[in-house]
């Protein structure tokens, strides 16, 4: 993990505050009609930095291209600088056909095209020299990062062992005496960690019994039949939830988001999601994907260090936005939210309005196809909506973070694999936890060391 996603950022608006309270008690459209609109320091370097790109394309576009008016539509005509396409703009309101514009609405640089053009024949005002593209790069904290990942083994057991101690067992009352669920964890959070199969990591359990971590050792055919217990689910959740919880007073933005873990048994998640394969009411069609072939894991996460805080586990085809709702709610249970960001699956009213009532600010893009002046629009719809469109440099800012959460599925799915090797759908999702716990306590491992913290969970 970078050391540079645990560096603390400010955000908010010059001369008003972080939280929707002070975004509601001033009035975004007065701000925009008396152009008097102005980000901070850092939220002005920041938009400069996410814009400087499009712009200095839209000099080039302006200056070698050749772009024309059409009087019928009364649009102009911007050539593409990549294809023999041509896209249509419009600058009263600003739109434009590329597909950059489609999915993230700001300016985009077949925008600057037409506008340095319009400078450059209406009030012959040369084009100006596109400003230097520089990469930007985050410092290393190498001491730190490589004592973490040296000690990384050692810390993890610790820390899976206090984390899986406080679990509080059900009463047996009849029947065969049962393992533990607090070592069947244990053992599972093991294996997956070392990215053995059950046989070979049963030398691990072994040691793992020898040290005292383990109440009695768990057979690895014990261990997948646990897995497919439903019972060990909300335990999973439950230790997910407490893992984050040495974070608490680090994150307070957080970003929701989902993604395929593959099941191996058809076609890979990526495949499935990107190709036309779909399915019909759960019946394998010809050419298209059963719904077992992948599950759906929807998280939130925090964009500093990508702990993730909640999460929820589905069939392949499920929706995003119902999820949203039970992500945050869970997430603020234990931390402050600050900012929530997520895309445009999630722009719902009922996701704004819960952002807002757990004391946060929702950083969602509209659809193309919304609508704030229809009569049954909500007043928080349409304010956000103006937000959304006449504050662009400083959404997109904020929405930036939102790709910390693909961050995070990438590290889960590097260090302990995008497929899952259990075959019933209760196993599958108890062991795409189990992966998820690991990440959390691999991430608390990282913040020892960079950030100095001294993890502790239960309380009571």
């Amino acid at each position: 993990m970078r050391a540079s996603s645990f560096h603390s950022k400010t955000n908010g608006l010059a001369g008003c505050g972080n939280n929707q309270r002070d975004l509601f008690d001033h009035s975004v459209i007065a701000h925009v009609a008396a152009k008097t609109l102005v980000l901070c320091a850092l939220h002005a370097e920041k938009a400069r930095r996410m814009m400087q790109a499009r712009e200095a394309r839209g000099i080039q576009i302006a200056a070698q291209s050749e772009i024309t008016y059409n009087d019928t539509q009364a649009r102009w005509i911007v050539p593409s600088q990549t294809s023999a396409k041509t896209y249509i703009v419009s600058l009263n309101p600003p739109s434009c056909t590329c597909p950059d514009f489609k999915k993230c609405a700001p300016k985009c640089k077949h925008i600057f095209a037409v506008e340095y053009h319009l400078s450059q024949q209406v009030n012959g005002t040369p084009l100006p020299v596109p400003p230097e593209q520089k990469r930007q790069t985050y410092k290393q904290q190498w001491h730190e990062y490589n004592l973490a990942q040296t000690n990384e083994k050692r810390h993890f057991i610790e820390l899976l062992r206090a984390l899986t101690q406080g679990i509080v067992e059900p009463i047996q009352t009849f029947g065969r005496p049962r393992a533990l669920f607090a070592d069947i964890i244990f053992a599972a959070c093991l294996k997956l960690y070392s990215g053995m199969s059950g046989r070979r990591n049963q030398s691990n359990v072994t040691e793992a019994l020898a040290d005292g971590l383990l109440h009695k050792s768990v057979h690895y055919n014990t261990l997948s039949k646990y897995l497919e217990k439903k019972e060990l689910t909300p335990l999973l959740k439950q230790l997910i939830a407490q893992s984050a919880l040495p974070l608490k007073a680090i994150e307070s933005d957080f970003a929701v988001d989902s993604s395929g873990f593959s099941t191996g048994i058809y076609q890979r998640w990526n495949d499935a999601k990107w190709g036309k394969a779909r399915t019909l009411y759960g019946d394998k069609q010809p050419n298209e994907v059963s719904r077992k072939d992948w599950v759906k894991v929807h998280i939130c996460t925090g964009v500093k260090t990508n702990i993730v805080t909640a999460v929820e586990v589905t069939d392949a085809h499920a929706n995003d936005s119902p999820f949203f709702a039970p992500l945050v709610s869970a997430t603020a249970e234990n931390f402050t939210l600050e900012q929530v960001s997520g895309d445009k699956a999630y722009s719902s009213t009922g996701n704004l309005k819960l952002v807002l009532l757990k004391g946060g600010t929702p950083y969602i893009p509209f659809k193309a196809n919304a609508q704030p002046d229809a009569p049954k629009a909500p007043d928080v719809w349409k304010k956000m909506y103006h937000f959304f469109m006449f504050n662009q440099d400083s959404f997109m800012a904020h929405y930036h973070k939102r790709s910390n959460v693909e961050t995070t599925f990438s590290v889960i799915k590097r260090k302990f694999g995008e497929r899952l090797r259990s075959k019933i759908e209760t196993a599958q999702i108890n062991e795409v936890l189990c992966k998820v716990l690991c990440h959390n306590i691999v991430t608390l491992v990282s913040a020892i060391y960079e950030l100095g913290i001294e993890p502790t969970f239960w309380t009571e």
